[in-house]
């Protein structure tokens, strides 16, 4: 067992000091009738509970809470539960729908379909196995609930860091229909409904509906004097498709989800619930700025290109510092291969002006956050939904049978113009096909007169389907061409069970077992063959044209498959097996009916995999090893004073192994195992209701969160390095990786305060009045820590007023979102070689108003 150290001082402060507190029932929770703070009820442990009886560290979120504090997204839950970053999109994706997940510093900031995420989103049970289509919009969620370290024991596979889960509102037994029309900023236009409808005795149902447009925030300009130079049309470049090609914006929305379920319950042992949904999305990409402009490697290699331009033998200054293999390689025909594309060597030297190219370099930087020259692919498209259905069957009193069978699916497509410039210099799209199956059987119950709760389960999980890249860099110089098809299959068995002692004291034991079986096959490669244009200016014969090339042209090349020149993996279906089982134990301390004093130990598990983007070709398919994480947690969740005091305190150290994190190596991003990591820290929430209609909540979150080992760093090659050099050196524009370095996408502090009231205006109804401000420390955004990413300290300020009528039948809201605006960069890669780091900034101040019904 690992050793621990956590601050006991720090659990007291907390009770002392009721200003602050931890894992809260919820941000912003309503007050109950009485003044005091409203019971809610969560299923972190497959059974109801309140949420103050659970010896975990949640966060629970109401729709009522979640509505006042304009959170329509998983990602917006991000200011308001500590220790916990959530941004909409990751670098290249394209795509808002993407989310990029961390909850007390582990998480994952990739979309590809090799890389599993750290922290598990759960939609009514249903676990959504991709990161794409993650960022579920919230129409008519009941609530959130957000469960902080290892969740492995109940929730299963990939919650090393966490867990979200999202409940979904059941029909209820009368009709009933809640809706809300908003407009705001940017052409903002939003409707949602949900409507109840009983049908027989004891069988209802209910549909959900939502839609919501916005124009991007980030324009599209015009270069000055474009026209005066030659361009190539992107339709020559090989992509996932050519939508909303031109001027425009980036970062709107425009996007539709339905919802429909059905619900018997006539009072009889038998219960069920049959759901389906299905969201559709058709929006611009994800805004794009590039910050700067790089030289090395293929700015310069073009630039020397169209310039005529031959560097001498060790010349690293001609044409911004490009290596003279390159920048002589270009004076070949063909340089950009099977497009039938003419040779661009020397026409900006030559006596045709009509020829001309723009170079590429700082003159595509604006000086405005939010404009850009970009000209290219500017779409996201998703298509995702499932149908799943939940029985349930009591046996007796004292136990309950459960079965959650489900069927996902999703096809995205999106294409982004990266390098914010009239040519085609960095462009990236995708497409992914994913389905999934999963299938999971509960019995939990109480026994010994309700001192014993226990549940048991066995859980069966497939997903298969295939991510196809298009990457196109300096005008065709290098295109990515990479197909690559993955399936899953998980089978796990858990069980846990708690005995109280005594009114005062009670224990936990639980466990799970998973077994896995991944297959992975590769089929990367370069249409423009670019390694065989190297050799040849190298003179090694048969390597003079890409269609014709020769064995032993594609031996010295590294080409691992015969006939098969351009690709780069090994030909075949790679396998990889992992087993785990993931323990916890825990104890409970009740010193009175209003608190409870918890600790536990647990561990967490996320299994390996491949890397999928090559860029050079390789004998074997490079892989990556399993996560593995360990925490020691205790906490105190505390109701005072009659229910008008809640603080909840929890403190947490983890060690965490095999650290999964996608570093750019070359132009290729990278999975590799980097190294370890030690994560210490607390979160402490409060919920306050001094007094009838006034309620403050508070939050505190602290995360320490640093290597402890590097792999490559010293020689260092522990089993889970697999073999690899992930070691990432510091150069002028990166901190790099090292012993002691913070962990990407975790803040070493958050602070978030929201002030409500509700005043009581009689029979005029009620004015509810919300502040919220979050305060977050710098991050950083990226694993080599690229000091242009890095995310200073901010705060965000949200406010709204709502007026009810007196028969609660209506409301009318106006608000703002980041009044100060403030911005800051959610996401981003620095692509060297490529020639540029680019970054999508926050969303800047916006303004809304809302009108909503009831009946």
């Amino acid at each position: 067992m690992r050793s621990t150290s956590v601050s006991l001082a720090v659990l007291a402060a907390a009770l002392a000091t009721p200003a602050l507190a931890q894992t809260a029932p919820q941000a912003q929770a309503d007050a109950a009738p009485s003044g005091g703070i409203e019971e809610i009820v969560v299923t972190a442990q497959k059974r109801s509970e309140n949420v103050q009886d659970v010896p975990i560290s949640i966060s629970a979120f109401t729709a009522s809470a979640l509505q006042e504090r304009a959170v329509t997204s998983v990602a917006s839950l991000s200011n308001i539960a500590p220790n916990v970053t959530l941004d909409a999109g990751t670098p290249f994706s394209g795509s808002s729908s993407v989310l990029s997940a961390y909850i007390r510093g582990i998480g994952a900031n990739d979309f590809a379909f090799n890389i599993d995420p750290g922290v598990g989103i759960y939609l009514d049970g249903v676990y959504l196995a991709r990161s794409v289509g993650a960022n579920q919009e919230l129409p008519d969620v009941e609530r959130v609930e957000v469960l902080k370290g290892p969740q492995g024991t109940l929730f299963g596979r990939n919650t090393i860091g966490g867990a979200i889960s999202i409940v979904t509102h059941d029909p209820g037994n009368e009709f009933r229909f809640r809706g809300d029309v908003t407009t705001g900023s940017y052409k903002l236009f939003s409707v949602r409904g949900t409507v109840d409808v009983p049908l027989t005795d004891g069988l209802s149902s209910s549909v959900a509906f939502s839609m919501k447009t916005r124009d991007g925030y980030l324009r599209r300009l015009p270069f000055p004097g474009a026209d005066k130079f030659a361009f190539d049309p992107i339709t020559k470049f090989k992509a996932a498709g050519y939508n909303n090609v031109g001027l425009g914006t980036e970062g709107g929305d425009n996007n539709w989800n339905l919802r429909g379920k059905l619900r018997f319950n006539n009072g009889g042992p038998l219960r069920a619930v049959l759901s389906g949904d299905y969201s559709r999305v058709d929006t611009s990409q994800i805004a794009n700025k590039v910050i700067s402009v790089f030289a090395p490697v293929f700015a310069s290699t073009y630039n020397c290109a169209i310039a005529g331009v031959i560097a001498a033998p060790g010349d690293t200054t001609t044409c911004g510092g490009g290596p003279p293999s390159f920048a002589l390689f270009g004076r070949r025909g063909g340089l950009r291969g099977i497009n039938d594309l003419p040779s661009i060597f020397g026409v900006n030297a030559d006596a045709n002006p009509d020829n001309n190219r723009l170079p590429y370099d700082s003159r595509f930087v604006t000086n405005d956050i939010d404009t850009s020259y970009a000209n290219g692919n500017n779409y996201s498209k998703l298509k995702s939904g499932g149908a799943a259905l939940t029985l349930e069957y009591d046996i007796g009193d004292a136990a309950t049978i459960k079965s959650i069978t489900a069927y996902r699916q999703l096809r995205w497509n999106t294409g982004m113009d990266l390098d914010n410039s009239p040519l085609t210099f960095l462009h990236t799209s995708f497409t992914m096909n994913q389905k999934q199956f999963s299938q999971e059987l509960q019995l939990a119950g109480s026994a010994l007169d309700k001192k014993l709760n226990y549940v048991v389960g066995a859980y069966y999980f497939t997903e298969s389907g295939d991510l196809h890249d298009y990457v196109t860099f300096a005008e065709g110089l290098l295109q990515i061409d990479g197909p690559n098809d993955l399936a899953t299959k998980n089978v796990a068995f858990y069980g846990q069970v708690d005995y109280k002692f005594s009114d005062q004291f009670g224990i936990t034991l639980g466990g799970r077992y998973t077994h896995e079986d991944k297959d992975f096959e590769g089929f990367q490669s370069d249409r423009n063959g670019l390694t065989y244009k190297i050799l040849n200016f190298l003179g090694v014969p048969g390597c003079e044209n890409i269609t014709t090339i020769s064995a032993a042209c594609q031996a010295a090349g590294g080409f691992p498959n015969p006939g098969q020149p351009l690709r780069y993996y090994i030909a075949g279906t790679q396998n990889k097996k992992f087993n785990n089982f993931a323990p916890k134990v825990g104890l409970q301390y009740h010193p009175n009916n209003d608190v409870m004093v918890y600790g536990s130990w647990s561990r967490g598990y996320k299994t390996g995999g491949w890397t999928t983007r090559l860029s050079n070709p390789l004998p074997f398919a490079p892989g990556f090893g399993p996560e593995e994480a360990e925490t020691f947690e205790i906490g105190v969740k505390s109701e005072l004073l009659d229910r008008h005091l809640q603080i909840n305190v929890a403190a947490f150290t983890t060690d965490y192994a095999g650290i999964q994190l996608n570093s750019q190596k070359g132009i290729s991003p990278t999975v590799q195992n980097t190294g370890n990591a030690r994560i210490r820290g607390f979160e402490v929430e409060v919920v306050a209701a001094p007094a009838r209609g006034l309620t403050f909540t508070g939050s505190v979150g602290f995360t320490d969160a640093k290597y402890t080992v590097i792999c490559g760093e010293g020689g260092q090659f522990p089993d889970f390095c697999e073999g690899n050099n992930s070691f990432v050196a510091g150069n002028p524009v990166q901190a790099g990786v090292f012993k002691g370095a913070p962990l990407p996408k975790t803040p070493r502090f958050k602070w978030n305060f929201s002030p409500r009231y509700e005043a009581d205006l009689g029979s005029h109804g009620s004015l509810v009045f919300l502040g919220d401000i979050t305060l977050t420390s710098s991050m950083w955004n990226d694993t080599e820590r690229t000091f242009l990413l890095q995310r200073p300290q901010t705060t965000v300020i949200n406010a709204s007023v709502t007026y009810r009528d007196p028969n609660n039948r209506w409301e009318l809201t106006g608000g703002g979102t980041n009044l100060t605006n403030e911005r800051f960069l959610t996401t981003g890669q620095a692509q060297l070689a490529g020639g540029q780091i680019y970054g999508t900034y926050s969303r800047p101040a916006e303004w809304y108003a809302r009108l909503g019904v009831k009946f």
